[in-house]
C-alpha cells in the first residue's frame, strides 16, 4: 500500500471507511447516544470527536490543501481552502484542541458528523481520480489512508478499555499463538535500516542508513503466556530488584500483581476480552503488558529486550533467508528510545513524530487489530513505557554473555 496507485488507494479508502462507520455504529449500539460522551480518560478520545477528526484530517490535507501535489515538499505558508464546516478547525484540529477540552465541546450529532465525512470523501475521491500517479501526487492520499487505519486500531484499544464489542467490523479480538519456537542466532553484519525515499514512508523512518549490528540470538516468536505466567506466580510483581526504578514506581502505583485484564480462575487464568472473561490461551502471546513488565520479565528470565535495529534486521533477514520469525499479532516493546535518525526532517504533518522524541520506547511489528497493509518491518510505533492498554507484548534476546533457553518454553530464572 505504500506504493499503491490511485485505483488501489480508492479501494482501500472505501473499504476502510465502511469499516470505520461500522465500528462507530458498534459504539452507538454499546454505549447509546449519551454514552458516546464517555467519561474523561487521558488516553482515550470521545468516539464522536474522533470520527469528526478523521474527516477533518482528510479534508485538511487533501481538498483544502492546494499544495497536495508537492508531497513532502509542501509549502507550509501556502493559503489553505475553507472547510465544509466553518467550525471544523475549532472542533477537530488535534494540534490546537487540547485533549481535555474535547470533552467540553458542543460536538455535532452523529448523523451530522457522518454527513460531513461523506461530503469530504466525495471530494477526496474526485481529486484522486484526477490525480497523477507519482509518489508526490499520492503522498497525502496515502497519509490520509494510514491515518484512518491508525484510528480504527485505536478504536479496538478503546473498545477493550470500555469493555464493549463493536461487532463484525472488528479486525480481531485476540492474538493468535505463533507456530515458531526457539531462538534464532543472527550473524553480525552491516544492516540497512529505515525506509528509502521511494513510495510512502513516515518521516521517522527515513535517513537511518547502514549500521553495524553485533551478532545476537532472538526469539522466533513473541513471549507466550506459558512463558510469562511463572514470572507472575513466582511473586515477581512483588520483587523490587527485578524492576527499574521507573518500573517499580509504576508497579506500585498500579497496585497490580499481574498484567491488566487478567484474573485467576480456579487453577488457571482468564482474560477480559471486549466485555467478556474467557479462558486464557497459554500458547498465545502476552498481551497488555507495559514496557516495565517486559523489562522485568527479561531480567527475571536472564534475557533482554531487543533493540529496534536488531528487531528490524531479524524481520528483514528472516524473509530473505526463509527463517521463522513470526510477528504481527502483538506490538512488541524494544529496548530503544524513540528518537530521530540522523538527518531527520519533519514531514508536513509535523505533530506525527517530532513532539514524541522524549525517550519513550519504540514498538515494532503490529497487532491482530492492525490492517495487513499497515504492517511493515520498518514501521516504528511509539508509546510511553507505562501504557498497558495497547495490544502490546514483546520478544526477548539472549544477554551479551551466552543465552538461556527461554525461547523454546523453558524459563531460566535469573534471581
Amino acid at each position: 500500500m505504500r506504493h499503491a496507485g490511485p485505483a488501489e488507494l480508492e479501494v482501500a479508502l472505501t473499504s476502510g471507511r465502511d469499516r470505520l462507520l461500522a465500528l462507530f455504529a458498534g459504539f452507538e449500539r454499546a454505549l447509546g447516544p449519551d454514552g458516546l460522551r464517555i467519561a474523561f480518560d487521558p488516553v482515550l478520545n470521545l468516539p464522536l470527536w474522533e470520527l469528526g477528526h478523521v474527516g477533518w484530517f482528510e479534508e485538511h490535507w487533501l481538498s483544502r490543501n492546494g499544495e497536495r501535489h508537492r508531497g513532502t515538499a509542501w509549502n507550509a505558508g501556502a493559503p489553505r481552502g475553507a472547510s465544509l464546516r466553518p467550525d471544523a478547525d475549532a472542533l477537530y484540529d488535534s494540534s490546537e484542541v487540547p485533549h481535555a477540552r474535547r470533552w467540553q465541546l458542543g460536538l455535532p450529532t452523529p448523523d451530522a458528523t457522518r454527513a460531513y465525512l461523506s461530503q469530504v470523501r466525495a471530494s477526496t475521491l474526485a481529486l484522486l481520480r484526477d490525480s497523477a500517479a507519482t509518489d508526490d501526487d499520492l503522498y497525502f492520499f496515502r497519509l490520509v489512508l494510514f491515518h484512518e487505519d491508525m484510528h480504527r486500531e485505536a478504536w479496538h484499544f478503546m473498545a477493550q478499555q470500555l469493555g464493549v464489542d463493536l461487532g463484525p467490523a472488528m479486525q480481531g479480538r485476540a492474538a493468535k499463538a505463533p507456530d515458531a519456537r526457539g531462538e534464532w542466532h543472527v550473524a553480525a553484519g552491516m544492516r540497512a535500516l529505515g525506509s528509502r525515499a521511494c513510495g510512502f514512508a513516515f518521516d521517522n523512518e527515513l535517513s537511518a542508513g547502514e549500521r553495524f549490528v553485533d551478532a545476537f540470538a532472538i526469539d522466533r516468536g513473541p513471549v507466550s503466556w506459558h512463558q510469562f505466567l511463572p514470572f507472575v506466580e513466582a511473586g515477581a510483581y512483588e520483587t523490587e530488584a527485578l524492576w527499574t526504578a521507573d518500573g517499580w514506581a509504576w508497579r506500585t502505583h498500579q497496585g497490580r500483581l499481574h498484567p491488566q485484564h487478567l484474573r485467576r480462575a480456579g487453577d488457571g487464568w482468564e482474560q477480559h476480552r471486549f466485555g467478556r472473561w474467557v479462558a486464557l490461551d497459554l500458547a498465545a502471546p502476552v498481551l497488555h503488558v507495559s514496557a516495565h513488565e517486559a523489562e522485568a520479565w527479561c531480567r527475571w528470565a536472564g534475557r533482554r529486550l531487543p533493540t529496534e535495529a536488531e528487531w528490524e534486521a531479524a524481520a528483514l533477514l528472516a524473509a530473505e533467508e526463509n527463517q521463522q520469525f513470526e510477528w504481527g499479532q502483538v506490538w512488541e516493546w524494544t529496548a530503544s528510545p524513540f528518537k530521530p535518525y540522523p538527518g531527520f526532517a519533519a514531514h508536513p504533518y509535523r505533530d506525527y513524530s517530532q513532539p514524541w522524541f522524549d525517550g519513550r520506547p519504540v514498538l515494532r511489528g503490529g497487532s491482530f487489530a492492525t490492517l495487513p497493509h499497515m504492517k511493515h518491518p520498518r514501521y516504528r510505533n511509539f508509546f510511553p513505557a507505562d501504557r498497558n492498554d495497547v495490544f502490546a507484548g514483546f520478544r526477548s534476546c539472549a544477554p551479551a554473555q551466552g543465552h538461556s533457553q527461554v525461547g523454546d518454553g523453558r524459563v531460566a530464572a535469573a534471581v
